[in-house]
């Protein structure tokens, strides 16, 4: 599976592509540039991203409706952001 690690405040999280799609045709500089706000709020600035840690700990309570554009840019394969 490809996706992202971040690691925030000690803990280690996987964001898929596939739970995650918003993240999957950006660059590595845009996705390491992420804020930790108010102890439990990630913000990535470039993006205009936000996710809550209990969004990483629990996917399935946060669904997600996306449309992939076929002509997109290839994953890359993962980023590393430590906060």
């Amino acid at each position: 599976s490809f996706g992202i690690w971040l690691f925030v405040k000690g803990k280690e999280y996987f964001l898929s592509f596939e739970n995650y799609p918003y993240f999957k045709d950006e660059s590595i500089k845009s996705i390491q540039n992420v804020k930790l706000l108010h102890g439990f709020h990630l913000y990535w600035p470039d993006l205009d991203i936000d996710l809550e840690i209990d969004n990483l700990e629990h996917p399935e309570k946060y669904p997600l409706k996306y449309k992939h554009n076929k002509s997109n840019k290839i994953a890359r394969s993962f980023a590393y952001s430590h906060i």
